[in-house]
């Protein structure tokens, strides 16, 4: 082996890992450095599993653990997921032997990435995990490196492609979450079990990353707020719609003297905003800063070109001998940011109350409103055929979180309102 010859180690070989075997098969000598690559060894839960790379002519590893610290094997590339399991502990073995880790795992970035970096930074080898957000766009690079002179003040986005998809179909076709999903699923866009993609998890994780990188602080996702599309119905999208609004699940985070505040949720954007033109599964990102003003980057969050690109970008980082913290500080001075309290915050929304067709209900509703400090900005009735009750939707003005909360918890009680009030956020952006 010469110094320009780097033997790779992949564990996990579902689309991005056959991705990144066809990638480097086809250019070996990829980086910039002009050093060559080679994969020495491989690990999966299946070795007879069908895939579109043929292995029978790779090192097999039943553990990954064991991959990760085979002699033969320069830099480990974990492409296995999970926060914990087989994921975390080869990625620790690896560091521990002082090896480079290149992954797109974002839960593990994401709930561990404070001890990881001590440990990388402990033992001098790099933990890199650009493809862990956005897939093949250079979010991750972007926040830490490219904007390291700056003070970003907020990031804001689509972070996942499947719910973005979901939205985007529900609208264009009419049809119901349910039969969006399962197309979804067929589609490959969502797993078998969509949890982590419609409950909101998969885009705090990555949220949680650039927060943690933009305003220099360990990742803190357990502070994420979260709320996913599974509840989003068809007749918001559509009523929101009217209004010139189109839902998105939207990833933020926004830095205040008093913390840092990390939420996803449903939320409306203009429809003449580029959040709200990132259509299907495409991802978008907006990040603020004090000296640079607004950036907006647009792209494929993940599927198996772009997100093997990413990977291979990080291993060529490792050839050139690139050398940073694992974020945008050494890992000893990290902590947690600190949390703002959501009810605190300050943003316009949108509420739907499906009423009794009966008069006084418009009244009633407004009153209710104004008693509580909340002022309307647009109001908009409009039957809808197969409903029970009628819709009333408005937006507000910007108003104190926990003023909204507790004007809907009393709208809530009145006799005419037929079932629970439905309240989505309208973006900041």
């Amino acid at each position: 082996m010469t110094s320009k010859d780097w033997r790779i180690g992949v564990a996990g070989l579902g689309t991005v890992g056959a991705g990144l075997l066809t990638f480097l098969s086809e250019r070996p000598g990829f980086a910039p450095a002009g050093g060559r690559v080679s994969v020495t060894g491989v690990s999966a839960r299946s070795r007879s599993r069908p895939r579109p790379f043929d292995i029978s002519n790779l090192p097999w590893f039943d553990d990954p653990v064991a991959l990760a610290t085979s002699p033969d094997v320069d830099i480990f590339v974990e492409l296995v997921g999970g926060s914990d399991g087989p994921a975390k502990a080869a990625v620790e073995a690896a560091l521990n032997a002082g090896k480079p880790v290149v992954t797109a795992n974002k839960a593990l970035i994401a709930e561990h990435g404070a001890e990881l970096a001590a440990l990388a930074e402990a033992k001098g080898a790099p933990l890199l995990f650009e493809a862990a957000v956005m897939g093949g766009v250079p979010a991750v690079k972007m926040v830490r490196e490219a904007l390291v002179g700056d003070d970003i003040r907020s990031i804001a986005g689509i972070l996942n492609g499947t719910c973005n998809f979901i939205l985007t179909e529900m609208e264009a076709t009419g049809r119901s979450f349910g039969d969006v999903l399962a197309e979804a699923q067929r589609l490959g866009y969502a797993e078998a079990d969509p949890t982590m993609d419609v409950g909101g998890f998969d885009a705090a994780h990555k949220i949680s990353i650039l927060a943690a990188l933009a305003f220099g602080c360990a990742p803190n996702y357990a502070a994420a707020e979260i709320e996913g599309i599974d509840q989003v119905d068809l007749l918001d999208i559509k009523l929101a719609r009217d209004l010139g609004y189109r839902v998105k699940l939207v990833a933020s985070a926004d830095r205040s003297p008093d913390g840092v505040l990390v939420r996803v949720h449903p939320s409306l954007a203009p429809l003449n905003h580029p959040l709200a033109q990132a259509g299907g599964a495409l991802n978008a990102l907006f990040i603020e800063g004090a000296r640079i003003g607004r950036i907006f980057v647009q792209g494929p969050g993940a599927g198996a070109g772009p997100t093997a690109a990413a990977v291979a970008a990080d291993i060529a980082d490792v050839m050139t001998g690139a050398v940073r913290p694992v974020f945008q500080a050494p890992a000893s001075s990290l902590s947690p940011f600190t949390p703002v309290d959501p009810s605190k915050s300050v943003g316009r929304a949108y509420l739907r109350f499906m009423v009794k067709d009966e008069p006084g209900v418009i009244a009633a509703v407004s009153e209710t409103l104004a008693e509580a400090g909340v002022s309307i900005e647009s109001f908009l009735q409009k039957p809808v055929e197969n409903t029970e009750g009628v819709p009333i939707v408005l937006t507000t003005h910007a108003v104190a979180e926990s003023v909204l909360m507790a004007a809907v918890e009393r709208i809530a009680g009145l006799s005419s309102v037929l079932e629970r009030p439905r309240l989505l956020r309208i973006a900041r952006i």
